[in-house]
């Protein structure tokens, strides 16, 4: 880009950064003037990117980043509670992400419910490696106490803050962990593989229709969640060992922004799955109507992605945070 004339530029655009002053300085802005915010920020990140090509000042740089470095605050702070922000979230960005990256997740979901199968079935062809794991008198008490104790022992509130909590964390975790790639791997393998002896345990011992039945309500959404963690945390690693046509840094920025996305989301698909697990798992509901109710929350749960994520994705929703909040880096053109 050609050179341009800085002290003509100041003068014709001067009026923009100054009116963006203005709105900064206001405690309260209406929606219109919330609205001229967002128009002010991308416009005044264009002449600083214009500025730093063709002109670059110093002071003028430090003055335009620092403009732009509160407004990017105060549009944050004006977004965070709003509701209209909310449903964009759940009906564009989270479901977009989960379809754009949904070869990850589903193999993920595939490769760890084949690795669950094999194990159990493994494991009660093998009655000794049971019998190496826990007492007879663990394995009885598990059988026929433990198992089906566990979901009614506490208080369904509690139970359901407590699960909520802890599948949360370990979903959190898989994504966090994703830029190393192999501790998500272990950490998936642990979730399973409790799953696989404990199944392999009680139906061997012909308490397979209580497992299932108590696992399935619940469990279904569950881990569906989980693996979508990992298949994204597995999307991160990929993206700094492959970065495409993007430098290593931004292609890690771009999945990783898309990362906390899914986990906010996911934060959410967990906090129902937990009340499943809490008000219903335990309840004495028929068993097919524990399952069936499981099964349609499963199905919801790829409704929305490949329904309402396809349609996002088809307007264009990455999964990535708003472009308004990104930095200084807009078209440019004097």
């Amino acid at each position: 880009m050609p050179r341009i004339d800085l002290d003509a530029y100041v003068a014709a655009h001067a009026g923009s950064w100054v009116r963006l002053e203005e709105l900064l300085r206001m405690r309260r802005r209406t929606g219109a003037e919330a609205d001229e915010l967002v128009d002010r920020y991308q416009q005044v990140a264009t002449h600083l990117s214009v500025v730093r090509t063709s002109a670059p000042d110093g002071e003028l740089v430090a003055h335009l980043s620092s403009l732009l470095g509160r407004a990017r605050i105060a549009m944050l702070a004006v977004r965070v509670p709003s509701w209209r922000g909310v449903g964009h979230f759940f009906t564009e960005q989270f479901p977009a992400a989960l379809y754009r990256l949904r070869w990850w997740w589903l193999g993920c979901v595939a490769g760890n419910v084949l690795v669950t199968g094999l194990m159990m079935w493994w494991l009660s062809a093998h009655p000794r490696v049971e019998q190496s794991l826990l007492s007879p008198a663990e394995i009885d008490q598990l059988v026929n106490n433990d198992f089906a104790s566990y979901y009614s022992e506490n208080a369904a509130g509690a139970f359901a803050t407590h699960v909520w909590i802890n599948n949360a964390w370990v979903s959190a975790l898989c994504i966090a962990l994703g830029i190393l790639g192999l501790p998500i791997l272990w950490l998936l393998f642990q979730n399973i593989a409790n799953l696989a002896i404990i199944g392999s345990i009680m139906m061997r011992h012909d308490r397979g229709d209580l497992f299932w039945g108590l696992i399935l309500p619940h469990g279904l959404l569950e881990l569906t969640c989980v693996f979508v963690a990992g298949g994204v945390g597995l999307r991160l690693f990929w993206s700094w060992v492959e970065p495409g046509e993007l430098t290593r840094a931004a292609s890690i920025a771009r999945a990783g922004r898309t990362a906390v996305t899914v986990a906010l989301g996911l934060a959410v698909c967990l906090l129902i799955s937990g009340i499943i697990e809490a008000f219903v798992t335990p309840s004495p509901l028929p068993t097919w109507a524990r399952i069936g109710i499981g099964v349609v929350a499963e199905l919801v749960f790829l409704a929305y992605v490949f329904v309402v994520g396809r349609a996002a994705a088809s307007r264009g929703a990455t999964g990535d945070i708003s472009a308004a909040l990104l930095e200084d880096r807009v078209a440019t053109q004097a």
